[in-house]
């Protein structure tokens, strides 16, 4: 099955390609993130997954970078708190844009890196994904079956840029306000 994959950064991307590949599929990624702040940030998990794409050998689609529209749609819900209503809007900006790609592209099915993150709730970008793609939304929980150790691995194994926020504002904001509690990265 030829699949569309949305892919978060290049960290997320590297285990989720993989088992997909494993299981047959032809993979198609995107780039679509306009949630990424600073733009510094979003070029470096951009590079990363221009990486894991060489890498993987795997074509990487990357539309136009457009915060502008991320924020309009989310900037009443700045002090909800990581997992809220404000990431699911932003799973839902980033799942239509890959919908989208995937009917372009004449593509079966779409699905998404971000469950390999144990700190994305599956069930919820699941649930979005279906509500935009009904049957065309391959519904995964990446990080089982160590999905998300593998991906540390690999980003290990391939010197990847690793992150230590989610990627908005918002989550940058939090992180800053609890470095001195203690500082790990998330993918």
């Amino acid at each position: 099955m030829k699949i569309v994959l949305h892919i978060c950064c290049g960290v997320c991307a590297a285990a989720t390609v993989e088992r997909l590949a494993a299981e047959g599929h032809q993979i198609l990624g995107i780039f679509y993130n306009p949630n990424i702040y600073p733009l510094k940030e979003y070029q470096r998990r951009l590079q990363a997954t221009y990486r894991v794409a060489q890498e993987l050998n795997f074509p990487l689609e990357v539309p136009p970078y457009r915060p502008k529209e991320w924020f309009r749609q989310t900037t009443s819900l700045e002090y909800e708190p990581e997992g809220g209503r404000r990431c699911e809007i932003c799973f839902r900006i980033r799942l239509k844009e890959t919908y989208a790609y995937m009917l372009a592209s004449g593509s079966d099915a779409f699905t998404t890196t971000l469950t390999v993150s144990p700190h994305k709730s599956a069930e919820v970008i699941n649930k979005i994904g279906r509500e935009i793609g009904g049957d065309k939304f391959l519904a995964r929980d990446f990080k089982k079956k160590e999905g998300f150790k593998h991906t540390i691995q690999l980003a290990k194994q391939w010197g990847l840029y690793r992150q230590d926020y989610c990627g908005c504002l918002y989550s940058l904001r939090q992180r800053n306000e609890s470095i001195t509690h203690h500082h790990r990265p998330l993918c």
